[in-house]
Parts: C-alpha cells; structure tokens; sequence
C-alpha cells in the first residue's frame, strides 16, 4: 500500500475529537463515528448534547452499540503503530541489544526475546507486548464504562437534590401561613412570641438551604471527581504502552476510591416547635371516646389512581399482594355535623398509620371505601429507609414525625382539620377545606 493510501486509511480509523485511532467506537446516526469515550464526553458538556460533534446533525438515541469492524481495524493499526517504535532507547536490552517486545504478566516488565528464555524468566508466563496492552485497553473500558455510569447516577441524584429545593421552598412557605394562622387563634399578648417563632423557621429553613446547597455542591463535585477519573482514563488510553503498563494498577486503585465516595442525599425536617397555650386552648373543645372499642382487621389496598383506599375482609388462605396491607382500622363512635371537637389518638409503636376525619365510607359485602376528596387525612409512611408524613392533598410534610399522642381538632363550621404533637404542643400540619356538606366520622389505621 503506498504512503498515500496508507495515511488515508489511517485517518479513516482516527477519531475526530481526540484524533488517535479508534477506542471502543460508535457510529451514530449520521454516519460519523467517534471513541465512545469522546463522544460520552463532548455530549455531557455541550450546551445542545445529541448533537454530531463533527456535522452538528442531531442523534435520535445515545444507547449506540460498539462498531466492532472499526474497533478490530484501529486495534490493528495500534499494534503496527507500536511495531515501528520498538527501536527507541528506553525499549531496548541492553544486554542482548534486541528490542523489548514481551510482557512479563509475573515481574510486570518489559523483556526481550532472550531474557524471556532465560531461567530467571522461563517459568513465568510471557505474552506480546501489544497483546498485552489491547488486553488492558479492553479492561479500562470497562472500568470507564461502570465509571460513566456513576457519574449518571450522581447527576440523577443532583437533579433531584435541585429539585428538593423549590418543593421545600414552597411547604416553608405554606408552613409560615398554617403558623400564622394558628397564632391568629390566640390573644394579642402572644404577637411577639408569633414572631420570634416565624424568625427560628427563617433561620432553620436557611440552614437546611445550605446543607442542600452543600449536598449540591458535593455532588457536583463527586460528578467532577468521576469525570476527571474518566478523562484521566481516556487520556491513559492513548499512552505508549510502557506508560499504561506502570501506571495501570495505580489508575484501578484510585478509580476503585472515587467510585465508592457517594454523596448522601438532605434529608429535609424542620424542627417541632411548641405553641404557648395550643394545648390548653384545643383541651376546651376535648371529646372522649371519638372511636368504637372495637377493632377490626383489614387487608388495605389503595387504588390505582391514589384517589381512595379500600378495607378488605381478611383471607388468611390468600397470599397478601404488594399492594395489600394487613391493617387494624378503628371507625368513630360518634359522628359530627357542626362546632368544635378536639381528641387525641396514641400511636407509639406504629410505623405506618392514617388518622383523620372523613365521610361515611361506601360499604359493600366485603369491602370498605374511602374516598380521599372527602377526607382529611394524615398519613405516616416508610419512604427511602426514612418515616415521612404526608397528606391526601398529597403533600409531604417536612416536620418530626411525632412518637406519642396525635391531636386532632376539627373545625367543622370553617372547614380545617388540624394535627398536632400532642407531646410537644406543636403543630403538624393543618387541612383548609371551602365547606364540608356532609357528617364526619373519626379514622385510625394501623398498619
């Protein structure tokens, strides 16, 4: 093959980006073809990604297969390439003045064809240097490739991570409103300790938006981190073979370090602070024996929609479904149509529970059904190895989950339903609804 068609089939096997010959490469949709680990990158910080590097064309997918023919043929050239080079200094015996051209897997050396036979190395097991090298290449990728895909995970978790941030902006927001209106319930004397309660949620709210915003920045970092690991690597894939062989094993053992540095998400809880006089104000509407003594056991279920939550008869001879849940749920005793009504629920050793007021359920032979939009609801529930209160609006409620008693004061004639820790005095959460038209009965589920 004369010169000039050998530089244009080695520039046919050549990568446009990081102009060395192929490295695990991908054919995307507009024919050109780049090192995965060029491409992976010009993608992940190009303000348009999908788009070809080298005609601007847009990709319909990322997910490319490896082009195996181009990735045999670079390799191919790679090892003519290092063909050529044997006769450099560095890569010469000096004692047989013959070029080092075997691998010693044992010593990890570099030997010449008559070292390799002598005793000292004859029973270790020898290869080609550039087999070796490709063989090496071949296990960078990988690494690279579990490498990337952390790096994914990361920018995953940061997008969520900036997401948690206008959701907890909003609930402190709201929660400053459901304060305010719980000290507008009380007397005058108690304006400043409204106030001096609002300004420790300011400041709590502020230390929380800085452990998100360091949460953020140490996942970008972490992200960086991979990502420099990775170019590192791509880096390490273009160098002699020498280079890579005495730093292979340094480059694995840091890659190993920085993948096993994951940043741990905020988890988002203002602190319960307790209301002056809540309790003693809420104590004059009490109401005893708000749910029947007896107890009943369901299977509970919520529907597809998340709008309602069925209580099913037991069926001991029936394996549960993931969506089924054994559950003691006690009805109210008594119902109410108008005033003020105030009672206390004990749920010390429940994990998961709903407590609240709601319409009389739809009743059928065998099953019980609440539907949410006639309901006020509070839910505690198992998220992320974490106990999280929400709502059936549905809203997550970043406050303590309480241990002890709840509180709950129904409001009927101005349509609130109010939870509270009725250990600290504090208020959970409160419910505003236009009207209620119907009775409402008090609900306990312990799941």
């Amino acid at each position: 093959m004369d010169s000039d068609n050998l530089l244009a089939f080695q520039n046919e096997l050549t990568c446009s980006v990081c102009m060395n010959y192929f490295l695990d490469p991908v054919t995307i949709n507009c024919g050109h073809s780049f090192c995965r680990p060029c491409l992976c990158l010009c993608w992940e910080d190009a303000q348009t990604p999908g788009c070809c590097p080298e005609c601007r064309a847009a990709s319909e997918k990322s997910d490319f297969k490896t082009n195996v023919v181009l990735r045999n043929l670079a390799s191919l050239a790679r090892r003519a390439r290092a063909s050529t080079v044997h006769g450099s200094e560095d890569q010469i015996c000096v004692a047989h003045n013959q070029a080092k051209g075997v691998f010693c897997e044992a010593e990890s050396s570099l030997l010449c064809e008559v070292c390799s036979e002598s005793p000292e190395h004859m029973a270790h097991s020898h290869s080609p240097m550039q087999w070796v090298a490709e063989e090496y290449r071949e296990n960078l990728l990988k690494r690279m490739d579990s490498l990337w895909n952390k790096t994914q995970e990361v920018q995953n978790s940061l997008k969520q991570e900036t997401n948690k941030t206008q959701s907890f902006k909003d609930y402190v927001a709201l929660r400053k409103v459901m304060i305010e209106a719980e000290y507008k319930k009380m007397h005058l004397f108690l304006y400043e300790e409204e106030h001096l309660h609002l300004d420790a949620i300011e400041r709590e709210a502020r230390e929380l938006f800085q452990q998100l915003k360091e949460s953020e920045f140490r996942m970008m970092q972490q992200k960086e981190n991979l990502k420099s690991m990775y170019r590192e690597m791509t880096e390490m894939l273009h160098k002699p073979d020498v280079e890579l062989l005495e730093d292979f094993g340094n480059v694995l053992e840091r890659t190993e370090v920085v993948q096993t540095q994951k940043p741990q998400p905020v988890n988002l809880e203002l602190a319960s602070w307790p209301i002056t006089g809540i309790l003693d104000m809420l104590n004059t509407y009490r109401v005893h024996n708000v749910l029947s003594q007896g107890n009943f056991s369901h299977c509970l279920s919520l529907s597809e929609d998340l709008r309602s939550v069925n209580f099913g008869e037991d069926f001991y001879d029936v394996p549960t479904e993931p969506q089924r849940a054994q559950s003691i749920v006690a009805w109210g005793a008594q119902t109410f149509a108008s005033g003020r009504h105030y009672w206390e629920v004990d749920v010390p050793h429940s994990l998961n529970w709903i407590l609240g007021v709601c319409e009389d359920p739809v009743r059928s032979n065998t099953d019980i059904i609440i539907d949410f939009e006639e309901a006020s609801l509070l839910f505690s529930s198992r998220m992320d190895n974490h106990y999280h209160l929400s709502t059936n609006s549905p809203l997550i409620q970043y406050v303590q989950r309480p241990l002890g008693k709840i509180g709950v004061f129904l409001d009927y004639d101005h349509g609130t339903v109010s939870f509270y820790d009725a250990g600290k005095g504090s208020l959970i959460c409160s419910l505003v609804s236009s009207s209620f038209s119907s009775p409402l009965k008090p609900l306990l589920c312990l799941g």
